[in-house]
Order: structure tokens, then C-alpha cells, then sequence
């Protein structure tokens, strides 16, 4: 068995990196390692994950992914705060998908001890 890497972009097999989010084994311990692994829930399309990951205040009611995005690599600009000692963080990133790119701050928050995304800022590249 051929055993494939994360889509986030670091060398850790799937299972090993944002899989073991995405199946529930383990929260992401930092804000970037949430960020990475809800990139990670587009690429593959689990919207469950996207969904449980999001604050509570700002997570809409459902969400309809595209189908047809192809998401092609993620590159983390700046992480701001969002470790273990903080109880809020940011993350820049660039996620590339066939034709574009998208440009992203992210806002995520601790709720109950566990990170989520709260809402993002579109930046201009």
C-alpha cells in the first residue's frame, strides 16, 4: 500500500499529519496545524471536519464544497500567536488551485481548549 502525503504541504504520510484531525483521533494542537488541516478538509472534501472546526458564532449552517476545485499546494506566509500558551492566533497563507490562488488571514479563537476558525480576510496579492 502506497501510503500518500499530506495535501498541506508538510512530509508527514495523510494519516500522519492532518488525517489523524480529520478523523477525530486528535484536535490540532496550534492554530497553524488547524489551518493546515481544514486546507487539507477542502482538498478532500469533508465537510463534517470544516464544519466542527469552525466557531460556533460565525459556522454557517451547512457548506456546499465545489466539486470541481482542485486545490494545487498551500503555503503559510506568517503565524501570529496560536500556540499552546495563547487563546487566539493568525495565519497568513496562499492556497493555490488550478487557475488562481487564494490569499488568506485567518482569525481562529480556542473554544472549550480546542481551536477553531473564526473568519478570514481576503488580501490582495
Amino acid at each position: 500500500m502506497t501510503t500518500r502525503s499530506c495535501p498541506c504541504g508538510l512530509s508527514e504520510p495523510y494519516e500522519k499529519c492532518c488525517g489523524r484531525f480529520h478523523s477525530g483521533a486528535l484536535a490540532a494542537p496550534t492554530a497553524e496545524a488547524l489551518m493546515r488541516s481544514r486546507y487539507s478538509a477542502f482538498v478532500t472534501g469533508d465537510v463534517a471536519y470544516l464544519l466542527r472546526t469552525w466557531h460556533p458564532l460565525t459556522r454557517p449552517d451547512g457548506l456546499d464544497l465545489d466539486a470541481g476545485m482542485r486545490w494545487t499546494g498551500l503555503e503559510v506566509l506568517d503565524t501570529r500567536d496560536g500556540s499552546a500558551f495563547h487563546s487566539t492566533g493568525t495565519v497568513t497563507f496562499r492556497a493555490s488551485y488550478r487557475g488562481g490562488s487564494l490569499h488568506e488571514r485567518s482569525r481562529f479563537e480556542r473554544v472549550d481548549g480546542a481551536w477553531v476558525y473564526v473568519d478570514g480576510e481576503f488580501l490582495d496579492d
